[in-house]
């Protein structure tokens, strides 16, 4: 078991908390598992009281994502698996999550798997996030021989984060991660 006690020096507090941080942020996500928690940038922070308690942040892709429960357990599954007994998970709406938070690795990731990344999200008013999505964009290159020469085909795909679009270049079909 992993435990920061109270008598529990800064240095080894520093190593627990960033073990803790490691732990979760390895976790993948159940609707794209080619990316972890953190590649999508959902992992937002990832503490450790003074007690040993980890408390895992994470916010979820938009409103009503039915993965989050799911994440949430994942997370403390692996977090308790690793050692951490005291394990809380904390939702954070605010700011909301954007596409903008995927990381360049796991942009480089979603590619290799064959589905789109998404371009620079819109830029929208602050308050609630608008239960419609995007716009289509201009342009989605193809992930499996990057030609521009694309085009949507259905609006959803396996996930209303993902539209189907296909490559007129090498002909293949592919999903696109909107931008959000």
């Amino acid at each position: 078991m992993v435990t920061a006690e109270h008598g529990t020096g800064p240095e080894e507090r520093e190593l627990i908390s960033a073990r803790a941080r490691q732990v979760a942020a390895e976790v993948p996500d159940p609707e794209l598992p080619v990316l972890t928690l953190a590649d999508l940038g959902v992992l937002r922070e990832v503490e450790v009281d003074a007690d040993g308690t980890v408390t895992a942040s994470i916010t979820p892709t938009y409103s009503g994502c039915p993965a989050m429960a799911e994440m949430r357990s994942d997370v403390a599954a692996r977090l308790r698996a690793a050692g951490f007994s005291e394990v809380r998970i904390r939702t954070v709406l605010d700011p909301p999550w954007t596409t903008d938070w995927i990381s360049a690795e796991g942009r480089r990731k979603l590619a290799e798997y064959g589905i789109a990344p998404p371009g620079p999200a819109p830029r929208r008013a602050a308050g609630p996030v608008p239960l419609t999505l995007s716009p289509t964009p201009r342009a989605v290159a193809c992930p499996h021989c990057g030609s521009l020469e694309t085009e949507e085909t259905s609006r959803f795909s396996a996930t209303s984060c993902k539209a189907l679009w296909r490559c007129y270049s090498c002909l293949e079909p592919f999903e696109h991660l909107k931008e959000i």
